[in-house]
Protein backbone atom coordinates (compact mmCIF):
# COMPACT_ATOMS: atom_id res chain seq x y z
CA UNK A 1 0.00 0.00 0.00
CA UNK A 2 1.49 3.36 -1.12
CA UNK A 3 2.29 5.92 1.55
CA UNK A 4 0.07 9.03 1.49
CA UNK A 5 1.59 12.02 -0.22
CA UNK A 6 2.96 14.74 2.02
CA UNK A 7 1.29 18.04 1.17
CA UNK A 8 3.67 20.67 -0.17
CA UNK A 9 4.41 23.42 2.33
CA UNK A 10 2.60 26.67 1.76
CA UNK A 11 4.72 29.31 0.04
CA UNK A 12 5.08 32.40 2.19
CA UNK A 13 6.38 35.68 0.86
CA UNK A 14 9.31 37.01 2.86
CA UNK A 15 8.22 40.01 4.87
CA UNK A 16 8.97 43.44 3.50
CA UNK A 17 10.23 46.10 5.82
CA UNK A 18 7.47 48.13 7.43
CA UNK A 19 8.55 51.18 5.43
CA UNK A 20 8.36 49.47 2.03
CA UNK A 21 5.16 47.60 2.94
CA UNK A 22 3.49 50.93 3.61
CA UNK A 23 4.53 52.60 0.35
CA UNK A 24 2.19 52.79 -2.65
CA UNK A 25 3.24 51.12 -5.88
CA UNK A 26 4.48 54.19 -7.72
CA UNK A 27 7.44 55.63 -9.58
CA UNK A 28 8.46 59.27 -9.84
CA UNK A 29 8.13 59.39 -13.64
CA UNK A 30 6.36 57.62 -16.48
CA UNK A 31 9.04 57.39 -19.15
CA UNK A 32 8.47 58.15 -22.82
CA UNK A 33 9.25 54.53 -23.65
CA UNK A 34 6.29 53.45 -21.49
CA UNK A 35 4.09 55.94 -23.33
CA UNK A 36 5.22 54.50 -26.67
CA UNK A 37 4.36 50.98 -25.52
CA UNK A 38 0.96 52.17 -24.35
CA UNK A 39 0.22 53.91 -27.65
CA UNK A 40 1.71 51.16 -29.80
CA UNK A 41 3.78 53.62 -31.85
CA UNK A 42 6.90 55.73 -31.47
CA UNK A 43 6.79 59.35 -30.42
CA UNK A 44 7.53 61.95 -33.07
CA UNK A 45 9.30 64.25 -30.60
CA UNK A 46 10.29 63.80 -26.94
CA UNK A 47 10.33 67.16 -25.20
CA UNK A 48 9.26 66.12 -21.73
CA UNK A 49 12.36 64.77 -19.99
CA UNK A 50 14.66 67.82 -20.26
CA UNK A 51 17.31 65.79 -22.03
CA UNK A 52 19.72 67.71 -24.23
CA UNK A 53 18.56 66.95 -27.74
CA UNK A 54 21.70 68.72 -28.96
CA UNK A 55 23.56 65.60 -27.87
CA UNK A 56 27.13 65.16 -26.62
CA UNK A 57 30.20 66.64 -28.24
CA UNK A 58 32.21 64.78 -30.86
CA UNK A 59 34.99 64.38 -28.30
CA UNK A 60 32.60 62.49 -26.05
CA UNK A 61 31.59 60.10 -28.82
CA UNK A 62 35.24 59.40 -29.62
CA UNK A 63 36.00 58.77 -25.94
CA UNK A 64 33.07 56.38 -25.64
CA UNK A 65 34.19 54.44 -28.73
CA UNK A 66 37.67 54.08 -27.27
CA UNK A 67 36.29 53.03 -23.89
CA UNK A 68 34.09 50.39 -25.55
CA UNK A 69 37.20 48.30 -26.24
CA UNK A 70 37.68 47.90 -22.48
CA UNK A 71 34.04 47.56 -21.52
CA UNK A 72 34.68 44.05 -20.20
CA UNK A 73 36.56 45.71 -17.31
CA UNK A 74 35.01 47.40 -14.33
CA UNK A 75 35.39 51.13 -14.07
CA UNK A 76 37.58 52.71 -11.41
CA UNK A 77 35.42 52.63 -8.25
CA UNK A 78 37.11 55.83 -7.08
CA UNK A 79 36.68 57.51 -10.50
CA UNK A 80 40.05 59.11 -9.81
CA UNK A 81 40.66 60.78 -13.18
CA UNK A 82 37.17 62.23 -13.43
CA UNK A 83 37.11 63.41 -9.82
CA UNK A 84 40.55 64.98 -10.26
CA UNK A 85 39.31 66.86 -13.34
CA UNK A 86 36.21 68.00 -11.49
CA UNK A 87 38.34 69.11 -8.55
CA UNK A 88 40.44 71.26 -10.89
CA UNK A 89 37.30 72.60 -12.57
CA UNK A 90 35.73 73.73 -9.29
CA UNK A 91 38.91 74.55 -7.37
CA UNK A 92 38.39 71.73 -4.88
CA UNK A 93 40.25 68.73 -3.54
CA UNK A 94 39.35 65.12 -4.24
CA UNK A 95 37.95 64.82 -0.73
CA UNK A 96 35.27 67.40 -1.55
CA UNK A 97 33.78 65.28 -4.36
CA UNK A 98 31.75 62.10 -4.66
CA UNK A 99 30.36 60.57 -7.85
CA UNK A 100 27.10 58.74 -8.47
CA UNK A 101 25.02 57.41 -11.34
CA UNK A 102 23.12 60.66 -11.69
CA UNK A 103 21.74 63.05 -9.10
CA UNK A 104 18.90 60.60 -8.42
CA UNK A 105 21.28 58.00 -6.97
CA UNK A 106 23.13 60.63 -4.98
CA UNK A 107 19.86 61.84 -3.46
CA UNK A 108 19.20 58.29 -2.30
CA UNK A 109 22.62 57.97 -0.71
CA UNK A 110 22.29 61.40 0.90
CA UNK A 111 18.91 60.55 2.42
CA UNK A 112 20.24 57.25 3.79
CA UNK A 113 23.19 59.06 5.29
CA UNK A 114 21.38 61.99 6.90
CA UNK A 115 17.75 61.09 7.55
CA UNK A 116 16.58 58.61 10.16
CA UNK A 117 13.16 56.96 9.67
CA UNK A 118 10.54 59.33 11.04
CA UNK A 119 12.65 62.46 10.60
CA UNK A 120 11.50 65.28 8.31
CA UNK A 121 12.70 66.95 5.13
CA UNK A 122 11.31 70.10 3.52
CA UNK A 123 10.82 70.84 -0.18
CA UNK A 124 8.55 72.80 -2.50
CA UNK A 125 5.11 71.34 -3.21
CA UNK A 126 5.32 69.90 -6.71
CA UNK A 127 9.13 70.09 -6.77
CA UNK A 128 11.43 67.44 -8.24
CA UNK A 129 9.68 64.20 -7.21
CA UNK A 130 12.72 61.96 -6.89
CA UNK A 131 13.75 63.67 -3.67
CA UNK A 132 10.39 62.83 -2.06
CA UNK A 133 10.64 59.31 -3.53
CA UNK A 134 13.96 58.78 -1.75
CA UNK A 135 12.78 60.30 1.54
CA UNK A 136 9.66 58.13 1.56
CA UNK A 137 11.77 55.05 0.80
CA UNK A 138 13.87 55.78 3.88
CA UNK A 139 10.77 56.11 6.07
CA UNK A 140 11.18 59.87 6.44
CA UNK A 141 8.48 62.49 6.21
CA UNK A 142 8.06 65.42 3.83
CA UNK A 143 6.81 68.89 4.66
CA UNK A 144 5.98 70.87 1.52
CA UNK A 145 5.67 74.59 0.84
CA UNK A 146 3.74 75.86 -2.23
CA UNK A 147 5.49 77.97 -4.83
CA UNK A 148 5.02 81.70 -4.46
CA UNK A 149 4.96 83.93 -7.54
CA UNK A 150 5.93 80.79 -9.52
CA UNK A 151 9.23 80.47 -7.64
CA UNK A 152 10.50 78.51 -4.68
CA UNK A 153 9.22 80.25 -1.57
CA UNK A 154 12.57 80.35 0.15
CA UNK A 155 11.26 82.19 3.21
CA UNK A 156 8.48 79.64 3.59
CA UNK A 157 10.90 76.75 3.17
CA UNK A 158 13.26 78.07 5.83
CA UNK A 159 10.45 78.92 8.24
CA UNK A 160 8.98 75.44 7.81
CA UNK A 161 12.37 73.79 8.36
CA UNK A 162 12.78 75.74 11.59
CA UNK A 163 9.22 75.02 12.75
CA UNK A 164 9.28 71.25 12.21
CA UNK A 165 12.94 70.62 13.02
CA UNK A 166 13.74 69.35 9.53
CA UNK A 167 17.03 67.57 8.94
CA UNK A 168 17.13 68.30 5.20
CA UNK A 169 15.96 71.23 3.08
CA UNK A 170 15.90 70.45 -0.64
CA UNK A 171 16.19 73.42 -3.01
CA UNK A 172 16.51 73.07 -6.78
CA UNK A 173 18.07 76.20 -8.23
CA UNK A 174 17.45 76.70 -11.11
CA UNK A 175 14.18 75.01 -10.37
CA UNK A 176 12.34 72.14 -11.98
CA UNK A 177 9.43 72.41 -12.89
CA UNK A 178 9.11 76.21 -12.80
CA UNK A 179 12.37 77.07 -14.56
CA UNK A 180 12.90 79.94 -12.11
CA UNK A 181 16.06 80.78 -10.20
CA UNK A 182 16.80 82.63 -6.98
CA UNK A 183 19.60 85.16 -6.58
CA UNK A 184 22.74 83.91 -4.88
CA UNK A 185 22.30 86.48 -2.11
CA UNK A 186 18.85 85.09 -1.29
CA UNK A 187 20.24 81.57 -1.01
CA UNK A 188 23.05 82.70 1.27
CA UNK A 189 20.58 84.49 3.53
CA UNK A 190 18.47 81.33 3.71
CA UNK A 191 21.49 79.22 4.60
CA UNK A 192 22.33 81.58 7.45
CA UNK A 193 18.81 81.22 8.87
CA UNK A 194 18.61 77.43 8.76
CA UNK A 195 18.77 75.45 12.01
CA UNK A 196 22.36 74.33 12.68
CA UNK A 197 21.48 70.65 12.25
CA UNK A 198 19.57 71.10 8.95
CA UNK A 199 21.52 70.29 5.78
CA UNK A 200 20.80 72.43 2.70
CA UNK A 201 20.60 70.14 -0.35
CA UNK A 202 21.25 72.43 -3.31
CA UNK A 203 20.31 70.71 -6.57
CA UNK A 204 22.08 72.60 -9.36
CA UNK A 205 21.32 70.26 -12.27
CA UNK A 206 20.68 73.25 -14.56
CA UNK A 207 23.57 75.40 -13.31
CA UNK A 208 25.15 75.77 -16.75
CA UNK A 209 22.03 77.54 -18.03
CA UNK A 210 21.70 79.90 -15.07
CA UNK A 211 22.85 83.52 -14.86
CA UNK A 212 26.05 83.95 -12.89
CA UNK A 213 24.31 85.76 -10.03
CA UNK A 214 22.09 82.72 -9.38
CA UNK A 215 24.97 80.45 -8.32
CA UNK A 216 26.14 81.33 -4.80
CA UNK A 217 29.75 81.36 -3.68
CA UNK A 218 29.76 79.05 -0.67
CA UNK A 219 32.90 77.80 0.97
CA UNK A 220 33.57 74.23 -0.06
CA UNK A 221 34.34 73.52 3.59
CA UNK A 222 30.95 74.68 4.87
CA UNK A 223 29.42 71.49 6.33
CA UNK A 224 25.86 72.90 6.22
CA UNK A 225 25.39 72.53 2.46
CA UNK A 226 25.85 69.90 -0.22
CA UNK A 227 25.65 70.75 -3.92
CA UNK A 228 24.59 68.40 -6.70
CA UNK A 229 25.53 68.63 -10.38
CA UNK A 230 24.96 66.42 -13.42
CA UNK A 231 26.27 65.63 -16.88
CA UNK A 232 22.71 64.86 -18.05
CA UNK A 233 21.67 68.34 -19.14
CA UNK A 234 24.08 70.77 -20.85
CA UNK A 235 26.67 68.03 -21.48
CA UNK A 236 24.13 65.75 -23.18
CA UNK A 237 24.89 62.55 -21.24
CA UNK A 238 21.50 61.67 -19.76
CA UNK A 239 21.82 58.07 -20.94
CA UNK A 240 25.23 57.67 -19.29
CA UNK A 241 24.03 58.52 -15.75
CA UNK A 242 26.83 60.59 -14.24
CA UNK A 243 26.28 63.04 -11.40
CA UNK A 244 28.39 64.37 -8.58
CA UNK A 245 28.06 66.00 -5.21
CA UNK A 246 30.48 68.37 -3.60
CA UNK A 247 30.77 69.83 -0.15
CA UNK A 248 32.86 69.73 2.99
CA UNK A 249 34.80 66.44 3.26
CA UNK A 250 33.11 65.59 6.55
CA UNK A 251 29.75 65.98 4.79
CA UNK A 252 30.40 64.03 1.59
CA UNK A 253 33.02 61.41 2.48
CA UNK A 254 30.56 59.32 4.55
CA UNK A 255 28.83 58.58 1.22
CA UNK A 256 31.69 56.15 0.55
CA UNK A 257 30.36 53.90 3.32
CA UNK A 258 27.09 53.18 1.53
CA UNK A 259 27.36 54.26 -2.13
CA UNK A 260 27.41 51.81 -5.04
CA UNK A 261 31.16 51.49 -5.55
CA UNK A 262 30.83 50.55 -9.24
CA UNK A 263 27.78 52.70 -10.00
CA UNK A 264 29.51 54.87 -12.61
CA UNK A 265 30.83 52.58 -15.29
CA UNK A 266 34.02 52.78 -17.34
CA UNK A 267 32.35 54.25 -20.44
CA UNK A 268 30.36 56.74 -18.39
CA UNK A 269 33.53 57.98 -16.68
CA UNK A 270 35.29 58.36 -20.04
CA UNK A 271 32.34 60.21 -21.52
CA UNK A 272 32.06 62.65 -18.60
CA UNK A 273 35.80 63.31 -18.61
CA UNK A 274 35.70 64.16 -22.32
CA UNK A 275 32.61 66.32 -21.84
CA UNK A 276 34.30 68.31 -19.09
CA UNK A 277 37.21 68.90 -21.45
CA UNK A 278 35.00 70.44 -24.15
CA UNK A 279 33.60 73.68 -22.68
CA UNK A 280 33.00 75.04 -26.17
CA UNK A 281 30.31 72.45 -26.78
CA UNK A 282 28.54 73.35 -23.55
CA UNK A 283 28.70 77.05 -24.44
CA UNK A 284 27.14 76.36 -27.84
CA UNK A 285 24.34 74.33 -26.26
CA UNK A 286 23.63 77.04 -23.69
CA UNK A 287 23.44 79.67 -26.47
CA UNK A 288 21.17 77.50 -28.61
CA UNK A 289 18.87 76.83 -25.65
CA UNK A 290 18.63 80.56 -24.92
CA UNK A 291 17.50 81.16 -28.51
CA UNK A 292 14.98 78.33 -28.22
CA UNK A 293 13.55 79.75 -25.01
CA UNK A 294 12.90 83.02 -26.84
CA UNK A 295 11.12 81.10 -29.62
CA UNK A 296 8.88 79.37 -27.10
CA UNK A 297 8.09 82.67 -25.37
CA UNK A 298 7.11 84.21 -28.70
CA UNK A 299 4.97 81.17 -29.53
CA UNK A 300 3.19 81.44 -26.19
CA UNK A 301 2.43 85.13 -26.78
CA UNK A 302 1.14 84.34 -30.28
CA UNK A 303 -1.37 81.88 -28.82
CA UNK A 304 -2.44 84.16 -25.97
CA UNK A 305 -0.40 82.45 -23.25
CA UNK A 306 2.58 83.40 -21.08
CA UNK A 307 5.95 81.68 -20.81
CA UNK A 308 7.43 81.82 -17.32
CA UNK A 309 11.00 83.15 -17.14
CA UNK A 310 13.40 80.22 -17.44
CA UNK A 311 17.03 79.67 -16.42
CA UNK A 312 16.96 76.04 -17.59
CA UNK A 313 16.78 74.03 -20.82
CA UNK A 314 12.98 74.01 -20.73
CA UNK A 315 10.15 76.53 -20.70
CA UNK A 316 7.04 76.36 -18.52
CA UNK A 317 4.03 77.87 -20.32
CA UNK A 318 0.98 79.11 -18.45
CA UNK A 319 -2.04 77.93 -20.45
CA UNK A 320 -4.57 79.34 -18.01
CA UNK A 321 -5.67 76.41 -15.86
CA UNK A 322 -5.24 72.81 -14.84
CA UNK A 323 -8.06 71.54 -17.08
CA UNK A 324 -6.59 73.21 -20.15
CA UNK A 325 -3.09 71.96 -19.32
CA UNK A 326 -4.35 68.37 -19.09
CA UNK A 327 -6.19 68.66 -22.40
CA UNK A 328 -3.17 70.12 -24.16
CA UNK A 329 -0.86 67.48 -22.68
CA UNK A 330 -3.10 64.61 -23.78
CA UNK A 331 -3.81 66.02 -27.24
CA UNK A 332 -0.15 66.64 -27.99
CA UNK A 333 0.71 63.08 -26.97
CA UNK A 334 -2.18 61.15 -28.49
CA UNK A 335 -2.91 63.15 -31.64
CA UNK A 336 0.48 64.62 -32.42
CA UNK A 337 2.97 62.16 -30.94
CA UNK A 338 4.66 64.99 -28.99
CA UNK A 339 5.78 64.14 -25.46
CA UNK A 340 5.84 67.00 -22.96
CA UNK A 341 5.01 67.16 -19.25
CA UNK A 342 3.12 69.39 -16.85
CA UNK A 343 3.75 70.28 -13.20
CA UNK A 344 1.75 68.16 -10.82
CA UNK A 345 0.70 70.56 -8.07
CA UNK A 346 -0.89 73.99 -7.73
CA UNK A 347 -0.16 76.72 -8.57
CA UNK A 348 2.04 75.45 -11.41
CA UNK A 349 -0.40 72.78 -12.55
CA UNK A 350 -1.99 75.41 -14.79
CA UNK A 351 1.11 75.08 -17.00
CA UNK A 352 2.79 72.76 -19.46
CA UNK A 353 6.56 72.22 -19.51
CA UNK A 354 8.49 71.84 -22.76
CA UNK A 355 12.16 70.99 -23.29
CA UNK A 356 14.06 73.25 -25.69
CA UNK A 357 15.01 70.99 -28.57
CA UNK A 358 16.87 71.67 -31.80
CA UNK A 359 15.25 73.95 -34.40
CA UNK A 360 13.54 71.07 -36.23
CA UNK A 361 12.06 69.67 -33.01
CA UNK A 362 10.93 73.11 -31.89
CA UNK A 363 9.20 73.54 -35.26
CA UNK A 364 7.36 70.22 -34.85
CA UNK A 365 6.23 71.25 -31.37
CA UNK A 366 5.14 74.72 -32.50
CA UNK A 367 3.02 73.35 -35.36
CA UNK A 368 1.46 70.70 -33.14
CA UNK A 369 0.78 73.20 -30.34
CA UNK A 370 -0.95 75.55 -32.78
CA UNK A 371 -3.16 72.75 -34.09
CA UNK A 372 -4.13 71.62 -30.61
CA UNK A 373 -4.98 75.13 -29.45
CA UNK A 374 -7.01 75.78 -32.62
CA UNK A 375 -9.23 72.80 -31.71
CA UNK A 376 -9.96 73.94 -28.13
Amino acid sequence: MAAPETPAPALIRPALTAVVEGLPASTPFVGPEALERRMGRPLDVRLGANESLFGPSARVVDAMCAAALDIHLYGDPEAFELRAALARHHGLTLDHLVLGSGIDELLGVLVRAYLEPGQLAVMSLGGYPTFAYQVNGQGGGIETVPYRDDKNDIDGLVETARRVGAKLLYLANPDNPSGSCLPASTQLEALARLPPDCLLVLDEAYAEFAPADAIPEISADDPRVIRLRTFSKAHGLAGMRVGYAFGAPETVRPFDRIRNQFGVGRMAQAAALAALGDPGHVASVVAAVAAGREEYAALARELGFTALPSATNFVTIDVGGNACAKIVLAALLEREGVFIRMPGAAPLDRCIRVTVGRPAERAVFAAAFRRVIACL
